[in-house]
C-alpha cells in the first residue's frame, strides 16, 4: 500500500497539511485528500508508488483555468503537494505503524514528514514520530534520528502551540522542507443516557471517528446489541462513571439520561477533571435548577468551570428529531474542540483554514 498526504499548500485547497489517504494495490481507498477531484489521478500516482517502491511527490496546480484541469471543478485555487509514501510493513517505522502506535497511545504527538519540492529529489518521508504523554514526558520512534536535535525547536513550538508547522531544512539548494504535524487524540465522547435518542448522537459521532462511550445505570437500556458502533457500553451508577474511565481534555460528555438525580451525581463529579466539553439535554431550566441544587450542595463553580457546561446542549438549526438534535450535538462539540463560534460560514471575515505558520 501507499500513502498520500498532502505536506503543503499554496493558495486555496480543499483539505490542509496533514490530510491522508491509504491506498492499497488492489485500488482500495481510505480517507481523502480533497474533495473528490484528485483522488482519481492520486490513486494512479499511489499505485505506481507501490509498484516502484519508492516515495514521491506529485503537484497539482487547480489555478488552471481550462475546464478539463484537475481541481478546476472546484474553484480552489491553490497548488497542492502530495507525498506519495510507500509502506513497507517489514519495517517498525514505516508511517502506518507510527500512526497505529499514536492512536493505540492516546497522546498528543509530533509527525516530522520531509519532503522536498525539487525535481528527482530523493523524498524521504514520515521519519520521526514523538509522542507526548499526560505528564509532559516525550518519547521518540527513533531517539538517535539527528532530525530529532535539528528540529528540536520548532517541535517543541508546534507542541507548545498546538498547531503544526512547515519548516525548511538544509540549504536552500537542496529545496527540502519538514511539516512538523500536531496530532491531537481523537474525541472520546461519553453519552450518559442509553435511550432511544443516544442512538443517532452515536452514529453522528462514529461517522467522524471519534470513540465513543455509552454509559447507563439500567442493565435493560446499556447493551452492546443496541449500541454496535460504541467503543463500549457501561452499564454503572453515576457515582461510578469517573472510575471506569480515563478523562482526559478530549473526552467530552453528554448527560441525556432524563433521569435528573443521574445527571446531578455525574455532573457534580466532573467539575474539576480534565473534560472541556459537558453538554445537557433538556430545558435551560433543567441545567439552571442543576447548578442551583449544586451551589446548595456547597459546589461554587468558578467562570472557567461554568463555560464548559453548554445547556441546553447543541446548535441552534431548528432540530426537532432525535437525529437533527444528534447533529446539532455533534456540532457544537466540534466547534468547542476547535476553538470555532460555530455559526454560519458566510459571516467569517478571515479565511475558513487557519495558514500553516512557516519558521524561518
Amino acid at each position: 500500500m501507499a500513502l498520500a498526504t498532502v505536506v503543503k499548500v499554496e493558495g486555496s485547497s480543499y483539505r490542509r497539511p496533514g490530510a491522508r489517504m491509504l491506498v492499497t494495490d488492489d485500488g482500495q481507498m481510505t480517507g481523502a485528500i480533497s474533495g473528490g477531484c484528485l483522488e482519481g489521478d492520486a490513486l494512479k500516482k499511489a499505485l505506481l508508488a507501490i509498484h516502484q517502491r519508492k516515495n514521491r511527490l506529485v503537484t497539482y496546480d487547480t489555478n488552471a483555468v481550462d475546464e478539463s484541469a484537475i481541481g478546476v471543478q472546484l474553484g480552489c485555487n491553490g497548488i497542492i503537494h502530495i507525498l506519495f509514501e510507500y509502506i513497507d510493513l517489514r519495517r517498525n517505522d514505516q508511517p502506518i505503524a507510527l500512526l497505529e502506535h499514536l492512536l493505540q497511545s492516546r497522546c498528543e504527538a509530533i509527525l516530522v514528514t520531509c519532503f522536498s519540492t525539487r525535481r528527482l529529489q530523493e523524498q524521504r518521508g514520515s521519519i520521526l514520530l514523538t509522542a507526548v504523554a499526560a505528564d509532559g514526558s516525550s518519547t521518540a520512534s527513533d531517539p538517535g534520528d539527528p532530525m530529532l536535535s535539528a528540529l528540536e525547536g520548532p517541535i517543541r513550538q508546534a507542541r507548545s502551540k498546538r498547531q503544526s508547522m512547515l519548516v525548511p531544512l538544509g540549504p536552500q539548494e537542496a529545496a527540502e522542507e519538514a511539516l512538523i504535524e500536531y496530532l491531537a487524540p481523537a474525541p472520546h465522547l461519553v453519552i450518559a443516557g442509553a435511550g432511544n435518542d443516544a442512538r443517532p448522537v452515536v452514529e453522528a459521532a462514529h461517522l467522524l471517528g471519534w470513540e465513543i462511550s455509552v454509559v447507563d445505570g439500567r442493565a435493560s437500556h446499556a447493551l452492546a446489541t443496541r449500541f454496535p458502533k460504541a467503543d463500549q457500553v457501561i452499564t454503572c451508577p453515576a457515582a461510578a462513571v469517573t472510575t471506569k474511565l480515563s478523562i482526559d481534555p478530549w473526552t467530552v460528555f453528554v448527560l441525556m439520561t432524563h433521569n435528573y438525580a443521574y445527571d446531578l451525581s455525574l455532573l457534580t463529579q466532573l467539575i474539576g477533571t480534565p473534560t472541556p466539553y459537558i453538554g445537557s439535554l433538556g430545558p435551560r431550566t433543567k441545567l439552571t435548577r442543576l447548578l442551583e441544587d449544586m451551589q446548595q450542595a456547597g459546589i461554587s463553580l468558578s467562570e472557567a468551570e461554568q463555560k464548559i457546561i453548554h445547556g441546553p446542549v447543541g446548535l441552534d438549526i431548528g432540530a426537532e428529531t432525535s437525529e437533527e438534535i444528534a447533529i446539532s450535538i455533534v456540532a457544537e462539540i466540534n466547534a468547542v474542540l476547535r476553538a470555532r463560534a460555530g455559526g454560519p460560514l458566510k459571516f467569517l471575515t478571515t479565511k475558513i483554514h487557519a495558514q500553516t505558520p512557516l519558521i524561518i
